[in-house]
C-alpha cells in the first residue's frame, strides 16, 4: 500500500509505492536528501533485479516527478508569454508613439518660434528668383530645434540635392523621424501640410496667425507618412488642396499629426477626404464635429 511522508526540509508531502521504502534520493520540491520511511512491517521493500535495470528506485521515481514538473512548468511557461508578449508589443508601441509625438511637438514649438521671430511661418518651399524650388521650409526650423551649425552649414543659395548640401541632406535627424517607422538616412517622416487653402499656401505676403480662422487647434501643421520617400529638406509634401484620404501613417490605421497650437491627436485613416481636407484647411469653416 502507498507511503504517505513529507520531506523534513521543506514539508513538501508525497505517497509513494511501498517498494521505495527506505530508499533515499533527492526531494522533488527542494532537491535535498530524503529517506523514505520503512513499509508497515519495518521492512524496506527490495525491489527486483529487472525493476533495478529499469531505474526504478526511489531516484529513478523522484526523478521522473521532477521531469514531468518540468514539462509542466515549460507549458505554462509558454501560455504565460503567448498571453504577455501583446502586452509587452502594446506598451512598446505606445512608447514609440510617444517618442513620435514628442517630436512632432518639438517642430510645431519651431514654427511657433519661427513665427515670433519673423511674424510668419516659414514658406514650405523656399524657391529662387526664377521660381525654381531649391529646398523645404524644415530646413528654416533647424536654428529653433538646438540645430544652428548645421543650418549655417546649409547653402541656402542652393538646393537640397546639391553637392555642397547633399552631404548635409543625408544626415538622419530624430526630430524628423518616428522610431514606429523604417529609420532611413535623411528621410522624414513628418510632412508639411500644403496647398490651396491650407496655412502654408504659397502666398507673396506669406502665412500668418490670423489667417487661421478655423482656429490653430482645429488646423493640421504637419503629419506623419509612413515610408514617405522624401528627404527633410526636400521641398515635398502634402497637398490638400483638395479632399483626398491620407497616405499611411506608421501607426495602426491612424496618423499622427501636430496642430497650429503645437498638441498632437491620432487621426483614425478612415476619416472621410472631406473632413480630412477640413482639417487642413485654415478658414473653411467647416463643422467638423468629432473625429
Amino acid at each position: 500500500m502507498p507511503i504517505s511522508y513529507s520531506c523534513p526540509h521543506c514539508g513538501k508531502q508525497f505517497s509513494v509505492a511501498e517498494q521505495y521504502a527506505g530508499q533515499t534520493g533527492p526531494c522533488a520540491s527542494c532537491g535535498k536528501p530524503i529517506t523514505i520511511p520503512l513499509a508497515a512491517g519495518g521492512q524496506p521493500f527490495a525491489p527486483s533485479a529487472q525493476m533495478a535495470a529499469a531505474g526504478m528506485g526511489a531516484g529513478g521515481a523522484i526523478g521522473i516527478g521532477c521531469a514531468v514538473a518540468a514539462v509542466v512548468l515549460f507549458v505554462c511557461g509558454g501560455v504565460l508569454i503567448a498571453l504577455l508578449l501583446p502586452a509587452v508589443q502594446a506598451a512598446r508601441e505606445a512608447a514609440r508613439r510617444m517618442q513620435a509625438s514628442n517630436h512632432l511637438k518639438q517642430l510645431g514649438l519651431a514654427m511657433q518660434n519661427y513665427y515670433d521671430v519673423f511674424n510668419e511661418f516659414p514658406p514650405a518651399v523656399i524657391s529662387d528668383s526664377n521660381g525654381r524650388p531649391l529646398y523645404s521650409g524644415r530646413v528654416l526650423l533647424l536654428p529653433f530645434m538646438e540645430q544652428k551649425p548645421l543650418y549655417d552649414q546649409f547653402d541656402k543659395t542652393q538646393a537640397w540635392d546639391s553637392p555642397a548640401n547633399l552631404p548635409i541632406s543625408k544626415r538622419s535627424l530624430q526630430v524628423f523621424q518616428d522610431p514606429s517607422g523604417r529609420l532611413v538616412p535623411g528621410q522624414t517622416d513628418f510632412l508639411f501640410i500644403t496647398g490651396k487653402g491650407t496655412a502654408l499656401e504659397a502666398r507673396p505676403e506669406g502665412s500668418h496667425m490670423a489667417d487661421i480662422l478655423d482656429g490653430t487647434s482645429n488646423t493640421i501643421c504637419m503629419i506623419d507618412v509612413k515610408d514617405s520617400g522624401i528627404n527633410w529638406a526636400e521641398p515635398r509634401d502634402v497637398d490638400l488642396s483638395q479632399p483626398m484620404s491620407l497616405p499611411p501613417g506608421n501607426n495602426l490605421e491612424a496618423n499622427l499629426p501636430v496642430y497650429y497650437d503645437g498638441h498632437t491627436y491620432l487621426i483614425r485613416k478612415s476619416l472621410s477626404p472631406q473632413t480630412i481636407h477640413a482639417l487642413g484647411s485654415r478658414a473653411g469653416q467647416e463643422n467638423i464635429g468629432d473625429y
